[in-house]
């Protein structure tokens, strides 16, 4: 069953230009909704899974710009037509996430092999749980956390929810995801020699009605003030495309 979950936000901040022109509709990564709706807040939204999303614009979903927090998904949407070329916006580290009591005494990533830890990573087909899968598999720990994980979510929100509110002990998450809940949790870092490298894509939909506003947006991310903004979320930046 589709799911759109559009978050339209009244520009009250911006320029009466900006707020009185055309609205777009922007499918991306729910990593990427805080600083997304710094970026614009006047647009429409539809946060969710890349996978998820990318999936709907396959369907026909109205959207004008796609952003996935792994270049696989827009790779293939440009690959078969139906957006423009992606350009790579930001990239991302993984972390550990777990409650602010920390009642699981998580201190590394090693401690998630002990027996009656709870764990949740992300569903395989979302790009939060290819990047856990990937640095468990380089760490060499994947069956033994495997045997731990109690929950398997389709977007990296899901995991942060459930361990804000202390329902499993530990879960895999974008280092950019731990701000907003930082009352109510702690991080644990990960071997920097294990990461993988995680870029996130952004791309107008080739179907879109609106292309120029939709290449404006795009804009936006790419501008001085869009970087700025990524940074002071915690998001790395590439070399400007």
């Amino acid at each position: 069953m589709k799911r759109f979950v559009f978050v339209a936000l009244a520009a009250l901040a911006l320029p009466a230009s900006v707020s009185a022109g055309t609205h777009i509709t922007v499918f991306a990564a729910a990593s990427l909704t805080n600083v997304f709706l710094r970026v614009d807040g006047g647009e429409r939204y539809s946060f969710a899974g890349s996978d998820q999303l990318a999936l709907q614009i396959r369907e026909g979903a109205p959207a004008d710009v796609y952003a996935a927090a792994s270049p696989r998904y827009t790779q293939l949407l440009y690959r078969d037509g139906l957006v423009r070329k992606p350009v790579v916006f930001a990239t991302n580290r993984l972390i550990i996430l777990v409650p602010r009591s920390n009642p699981a005494k998580i201190r590394s990533v090693y401690d998630l092999r002990r027996q009656g830890v709870k764990v949740v990573i992300g569903d395989t087909t979302v790009p939060v749980g290819i990047y856990t899968r990937q640095i468990l598999d380089t760490l060499g720990i994947t069956a033994d956390v495997a045997k731990n994980v109690v929950s398997q979510e389709t977007d990296v929100k899901g995991i942060v929810s459930k361990i804000a509110l202390g329902e499993a002990d530990a879960g895999f998450v974008y280092r950019t995801d731990a701000r907003p809940v930082a009352a109510d949790t702690r991080t644990v870092a990960l071997p920097a020699w294990a990461q993988p490298p995680i870029r996130y894509e952004l791309a107008v939909v080739q179907a879109s009605k609106h292309p120029a506003a939709a290449a404006g947006f795009v804009r936006k991310v790419l501008s001085k003030r869009g970087r700025l903004l990524l940074a002071k979320a915690g998001f790395g930046l590439p070399k400007r495309p």
